[in-house]
């Protein structure tokens, strides 16, 4: 059963330029990987620098494949470090 993965991120400002090629890699290895079907980027109107994505995979299973990935894994750490803080994930099936 597909499943969509909502991930969180409060992104400061004069982090932007840094983060915006990690964000971009991380959706190029994403769509290269099984299970994956789509993804979005949001950034919030009313809150400069949140940003929810918005990702669709084959099954949950697919997802923790790639969650875990040495790939992401790397790349993810790139990204908590910046932000300095976790990135939130959720997951919701149909």
């Amino acid at each position: 059963m597909a499943v969509k993965i909502l991930i969180k991120r409060s992104v400061p400002a004069n982090k932007t330029r840094e983060l915006m090629p990690l964000f971009q890699k991380l959706r190029t290895l994403a769509m290269n990987h099984p299970g994956y079907i789509a993804g979005e980027t949001l950034k919030r109107i009313d809150s400069p620098g949140e940003y929810l994505v918005i990702s669709t995979w084959h099954s949950v299973d697919n997802w923790r494949q790639w969650v875990l990935s040495k790939e992401r894994v790397e790349i993810q750490n790139q990204i908590d470090m910046l932000l300095q803080e976790q990135t939130e994930y959720e997951i919701y099936e149909y």
